[in-house]
């Protein structure tokens, strides 16, 4: 029913080697749309993974100031958030089992 806006709300796991070490710790991160808040990406991640989340922090990432061209410029501001699961529960970005 409510199920489009999960995938609206989680816009793209982040796959780093920071997060990659850290999702031996059962914690995963992801890119976030910016009005979304700690409960909302709880219930998105539950219910697009089929998982158990214990914790959830989010941080505001403020766009790197760039030159374009040899003018001042700005990135886009995100909003990332880091999920802690339940052990026993993980997310396989990869496809692989």
């Amino acid at each position: 029913m409510m199920s489009y806006k999960y995938y609206d709300l989680i816009r793209k796991p982040i796959i780093t080697e920071k997060s990659t070490i850290l999702s031996e710790l059962n914690k995963y991160s992801f890119t976030v749309m910016p009005s979304a808040d700690k409960s909302s990406i709880r219930n998105a991640i539950e219910h697009i993974f089929a998982v158990k989340v214990t914790k959830v922090h989010i941080m505001n990432m403020e766009g790197k100031k760039k030159r374009f061209k040899g003018r001042m410029g700005c990135r886009v501001n995100s909003k990332k958030a880091i999920v802690t699961l339940e052990s026993g529960y993980s997310i396989d970005f990869a496809g692989v089992k």
